[in-house]
């Protein structure tokens, strides 16, 4: 079968389709991945056919302020469901007849790919990256894709619910809202990057500190990482792409600084996770067992952090809460506590139970 991937230029958006992806490979079958161009030579590495489509988010959201739309709720809502959607259209519509597609799958907020798939006739699933909250920005999204999809005469309520959605968060800890009208195939979260630094070798107890490939600062890094140096632990810390590692200074001996490690490499050795509240470390906490300390700072990160306090699997700290102090006594409790740790790897046996991406690519071509 001939298979068309598509998502938005974004660590978390296109590294979670990536396994599924190859297990189609693996199947036999044409698969074709489109992103954004930054993400080409990853994705070729991968043994992935990846070809330039869409535009990123930072993109969309000038195109949205040049256009006067205000920040907010209404300003993500036209880079998403107007400027993006537009652009992937197009450039999806291409793709579709020149690779003759028969299936598409795109991640959830690449919702031009739903349109192009609509116009071209085929089969479209959307592919989720982690809890799918259908809040004020969601709504918003939805509204003015809405109006995309009706200047291109075709009913926006049949584009929106073509088809059914492959979810990747276990259903325990997925938005109540979206279980309640999605129309669910669950496919288990594979951890998934590029190469990265070794894990270290565990002398002590190990703290994984991440703020993620967006929104990390070394101000945020540096007040989190002096309060989980105060304990008797070893501190791995990955800057990401938006923070130099030398940007952190001079740090305690216990604490080693990476500019990226493979997190699904990292997350078996570890102790505790301290990070952004990001769906794919908290996927990844989640599988491997582990309690997680989350710094929500936006996006999705508020509604990750609410869902894996109410599942009893960590704690969280808002951003006018966070001082080194509070880190410390948190991580430590964390630590000392079996009880997150045990509600934990109640939901990595859930996620284990989860079908895999092999078993989903041939219930999908079947």
């Amino acid at each position: 079968m001939r298979l068309l991937f598509a998502a938005m230029a974004a660590h978390g958006h296109t590294y979670p389709l990536v396994p599924l992806a190859q297990a189609a490979i693996r199947a036999g079958h044409d698969v074709v991945f489109a992103a954004g161009a930054p993400f080409l030579p990853v994705l070729h590495a991968a043994g992935l056919p990846a070809v330039p489509a869409g535009m990123g988010l930072p993109e969309a959201l000038a195109a949205a302020t040049a256009a006067g739309v205000q920040a907010g709720d209404r300003q993500v809502g036209h880079a998403l469901g107007q400027v993006m959607a537009r652009q992937w259209a197009e450039d999806l519509a291409v793709l579709l007849a020149r690779h003759r597609t028969e299936l598409l799958i795109h991640d959830v907020t690449t919702l031009g790919a739903a349109l192009a798939g609509a116009q071209a006739g085929i089969p479209v699933l959307a592919h989720t990256f982690g809890r799918v909250d259908p809040g004020p920005t969601w709504k918003m999204i939805n509204w003015v894709f809405t109006e995309l999809v009706e200047d291109a005469g075709l009913d926006a309520a049949t584009v929106l619910h073509s088809g059914r959605v492959l979810d990747i968060c276990p259903e325990s800890v997925q938005a109540p809202g979206f279980l309640a009208t999605a129309d669910r195939i669950p496919l288990r979260p594979v951890g998934w990057s590029p190469p990265g630094a070794p894990p270290p070798v565990r002398r002590r107890p190990l703290v994984y500190l991440t703020l993620g490939t967006a929104f990390a600062t070394p101000e945020l890094l540096r007040q989190s990482l002096f309060g989980l140096a105060t304990l008797p632990v070893d501190v791995l810390v990955t800057t990401g792409p938006t923070v130099p590692a030398a940007a952190l200074g001079e740090v305690p001996g216990n604490v080693r600084v990476e500019s990226w490690v493979a997190q699904q490499d990292l997350l078996p050795r570890a102790d505790l996770v301290v990070h952004h509240g990001g769906s794919g470390t908290m996927l990844g906490a989640f599988q491997a067992g582990l309690p997680q300390l989350l710094l929500p700072r936006a996006a999705d990160q508020f509604g990750n952090a609410e869902a894996v306090v109410t599942a009893g699997a960590g704690a969280r700290l808002l951003p006018d809460d966070v001082t080194s102090e509070a880190v410390t006594t948190l991580a430590e409790a964390l630590l000392a506590d079996p009880g997150p740790r045990a509600a934990a790897r109640r939901i990595a046996a859930e996620i284990a139970a989860m079908p895999s991406p092999d078993r989903v690519v041939a219930e999908l071509t079947g």
